[in-house]
């Protein structure tokens, strides 16, 4: 857990290395990997049959 010091009347949060090198994961990461490979996979599609198609 996250300690806060009061220095000087500004508050600064303390983690250790291993809990400031998290990220917050939840369904959003997972929605906007999903909506960006889907869009990639039609740009390639679209790249695809316009030039490559014989």
């Amino acid at each position: 857990m996250a300690k806060v010091e009061h220095v000087q009347g500004h508050r600064r949060v303390v983690e250790t290395p291993t809990e400031a090198r998290q990220g917050e994961r939840g369904p959003s990461v997972l929605a906007i990997l999903t909506v960006s490979t889907i869009a990639a996979g039609f740009v390639l599609a679209i790249v695809w049959f316009v030039f490559f198609r014989t």
